[in-house]
């Protein structure tokens, strides 16, 4: 499933501009939509998104800009339409973790992954409720929520051991008329044991009864990097989508971290 001509593995050294094209959240959606329902126009998916066409064709030009997506063979003359080039896009979070603005897109990644899990709930509820799905994907479909107790490695080793089987699965079904596209979300987040809490101040009618731990230590996503313009009008071929906007900082690195539409 995802063999290396299938995975775009960003080097933020490299593709800072590529991870500021990913900021943008029509972004992430156009190029899941490509990624999971196959080549379309600008005016198809401006359809299924409730964006205008030139919205769509804007950001489009973007995602090809950064080769996340590229022409696809026409019907016609009339219109463009797209393909995805790759079937996830990955990097290092280890690499990331060193800087605020490799920490602020990897949260903001993740938020959009959760808005995607968010959305294929609703549809898959919708799908079952409408019989556009069988009966028997029933039992097998469901979100888990477990917290064993891992080592850092052993978490490694269960990631590891999902995507081989994943891979051989998709493999098999590769031409079975059964499958469907199902939405496959795993999240490892490791949590700190709570901090004890202190004594109560004199006040304390008068304070906040917040967590006794604090929240993340680093700003909101979209506080922390630079967001692109979106612009309703239609772009120039020759013009470049992105320019006038600062670039961030060098990054580097490569591995975990699926986007999703």
């Amino acid at each position: 499933m995802d063999s290396d001509e299938h995975k775009r593995v960003l080097d933020p050294e490299h593709d800072t501009a590529a991870l500021k094209a990913l900021t943008h959240p029509l972004r992430i959606q156009l190029l899941g939509l490509l990624r999971q329902d196959g080549p379309a126009t600008a005016s198809e998916l401006a359809a299924r998104t409730g964006e205008s066409s030139a919205s769509a064709s804007y950001h489009l030009r973007v995602l090809a800009k950064y080769v996340f997506i590229a022409e696809a063979e026409h019907r016609d003359g009339r219109e463009r339409r797209w393909r995805a080039l790759h079937t996830v896009t990955s990097w290092s979070n280890e690499t990331m973790e060193s800087t605020a603005a490799g920490r602020a897109f990897v949260s903001l990644a993740r938020r959009r992954q959760i808005e995607h899990l968010e959305r294929s709930l609703a549809r898959h509820e919708a799908d079952m409720a409408a019989g556009r799905l069988g009966e028997e994907w029933v039992e097998p479909s469901g979100i888990s929520d477990l917290m064993p107790r891992l080592t850092a490695e052993s978490l490694t080793e269960l990631f590891d051991t999902v995507a081989a089987k994943l891979e051989e699965l998709t493999a098999r079904d590769a031409d079975d008329p059964r499958a469907e596209h199902v939405v496959f979300l795993a999240a490892g987040l490791p949590l700190a044991p709570h901090e004890p809490a202190g004594p109560a101040p004199e006040d304390s009618a008068l304070q906040d009864s917040g967590p006794a731990y604090p929240g993340p230590a680093y700003p909101a996503p979209e506080d922390s990097l630079p967001q692109d313009p979106v612009s309703e009008d239609p772009v120039s071929e020759d013009s470049d989508p992105l320019d006038g906007v600062p670039d961030g900082p060098p990054r580097e690195g490569i591995d975990s971290g699926h986007l999703a539409p």
